[in-house]
């Protein structure tokens, strides 16, 4: 995790909630509601306006393409597997340390997706032995209806098979950051099914709460151990799950159906 969420707001809603300063609006939106790695997706950033006047930090609302492509991969080949970034480990990794301590960006979400197994299973997972089958998907979103905000990372990677004006010739790519996921009770629990998100999957994104985003967010802070205490998780009892449709499994499948709560799971597990 994270690998797939569901991002249904629209850009004017996103700039009111996160007092974005620069952004395109779009009038055809309707959400996102099955997002997988490659796709372009919203992310909140502070950095100055490219050929502006003023050199300030302005916070923005881009588009970004979810994978991260390091600034010296020779290709970016290699996207689909960096999408996330691990909270312990993410200043210290070559692929990711540049951009923890100077392009850091929110991912805004409804909520994420998880698969639910067998224990077993999800033990040799987390011991690196076995990919474990994807089956009961649930769907981990804050119990008050507010925005998930997933700390990420950013980064520019520059095509030079391609001349600098060329449309295609900059990517800008980014990750999530993930963390241990929470074994205290969640806030809303399904009635039958995983009581802690730990049940559900042993990582989770790391969840910035409102206190936390101007200094997540601010270019000026750069001392790696100063950072790493944001990279704390957020309280306990902040979220809730519940089962919804296997049709999310399918990366075709997109639109509000996919977040509807089933009354209870559709592939066995072991809840």
């Amino acid at each position: 995790m994270c690998g797939r969420y569901a991002s249904s707001r629209r850009p004017e809603d996103l700039a009111g909630i996160f007092e974005i300063e620069k952004w395109e609006p779009e009038e055809a939106y309707e959400g996102d509601f099955n997002v997988a790695p490659t796709k372009e997706v919203y992310a909140v950033l502070d950095r100055p306006v490219k050929d502006a006047d003023d050199p300030r930090p302005v916070r923005q609302l881009r588009k970004l393409k979810w994978g991260l492509v390091p600034s010296w991969s020779r290709t970016p080949e290699g996207a689909a597997r960096m999408i996330n970034a691990r909270a312990e480990t993410v200043h210290e990794k070559p692929s990711f340390r540049k951009a923890f301590t100077t392009r850091r960006c929110i991912m805004p979400a409804d909520g994420y997706y998880e698969w639910v197994t067998a224990a077993a299973e999800r033990d040799l997972e987390v011991e690196g032995k076995k990919k474990r089958p994807r089956k009961q998907p649930y769907f981990v979103t804050p119990a008050d209806g507010s925005v998930f905000a997933m700390a990420g990372l950013y980064e520019f990677w520059h095509d030079r098979t391609l001349p600098d004006e060329h449309p295609l010739a900059w990517w800008v790519t980014c990750s999530v950051i993930t963390t241990e996921a929470e074994t205290a009770p969640l806030g809303v629990a399904p009635e039958d099914g995983p009581r802690t998100l730990a049940d559900i999957h042993p990582r989770m994104p790391l969840m910035l709460t409102p206190d936390r985003w101007d200094d997540w967010l601010d270019p000026a802070r750069t001392d790696v151990e100063d950072l790493r205490t944001l990279l704390a998780p957020p309280p306990e009892g902040l979220m809730r799950a519940y089962p919804v449709s296997t049709a999310v499994s399918n990366v075709r499948n997109n639109g509000p159906e996919l977040l509807k709560e089933l009354e209870g799971p559709e592939e066995g597990t072991l809840f």
